[in-house]
């Protein structure tokens, strides 16, 4: 079983939203069964799963003190993946969790107080030797901040390829605990969700060959508004 962590110091990065998706994604493609956890004190990935029509993926409630036994009770039970939505905050409990992770999913908004605040998350998650991808989420398209994201990013870390933008079906759906690809009809936040999950789904099971975000030439003042505290270049391995 591979276990996801979707982790950032800043609130309103759209980690519950991003959690939600990929597990169902992982679902559709066949890599399941797949679990979440929510270790969120908000509990909104809990909320949106009991309005969830659909039974998969499954859902398991834990404490903190009680992850590692659940985790590997989600081995024996045959589970695959294991996505766990974490708290905006960085603290020994989620440094447990981190360490528990083969793969840490930074999603980050293209804003300067988002890329302000990876740097910890960064330095925290390269202390402790796990793997980290940042996602560009929230994003809108075509804007500049967009591009100078992409070029800050890929110069402090390894960025997935696909850039998730803002729009109203990423809310909507999850309103009554669907995703954008349960939706009726296609929509572009479907699949870049598809082609994000593709993308993990490869990097997490080993394929070091997979494509990334190319570092783009940032501007002085690009690089001065966004400076990143902390962490440096991440090397999957």
């Amino acid at each position: 079983m591979k276990v996801i962590a979707i982790a950032s110091r800043k609130g309103g990065s759209g980690k519950t939203t991003l959690a939600g998706h990929l597990a169902v994604q992982a679902e559709r493609a066949g890599n399941g069964p797949v679990a979440l956890v929510d270790v969120d004190p908000q509990g909104s990935l809990s909320d949106w799963w009991n309005k969830r029509a659909a039974p998969t993926p499954i859902f398991m409630q834990t404490a903190l003190t009680d992850l590692a036994e659940n985790i590997e009770r989600l081995r024996e039970m045959g589970t695959k993946l294991l996505v766990i939505d974490t708290p905006p905050a960085l603290t020994s409990a989620i440094g447990d969790i981190i360490k528990l992770s083969d793969l840490v999913v930074i999603p980050t908004r293209p804003s300067p107080h988002d890329l302000r605040s990876i740097g910890a998350t960064v330095e925290l998650v390269e202390h402790l030797g796990k793997p980290l991808i940042f996602v560009l989420n929230a994003a809108t398209p075509r804007a500049r901040i967009t591009s100078e994201a992409v070029s800050i990013l890929s110069r402090h870390g390894l960025l997935a390829p696909v850039i998730v933008h803002q729009r109203v079906d990423f809310a909507s759906s999850m309103i009554d605990g669907r995703t954008v690809m349960e939706l009726p009809g296609e929509s572009r936040s479907a699949a870049e969700v598809r082609k994000l999950w593709k993308y993990l789904a490869n990097r997490i099971d080993g394929n070091l060959q997979l494509s990334v975000m190319p570092a783009l030439p940032a501007s002085p003042a690009a690089d001065k508004l966004f400076a990143v505290a902390g962490g440096g270049r991440q090397n999957i391995r």
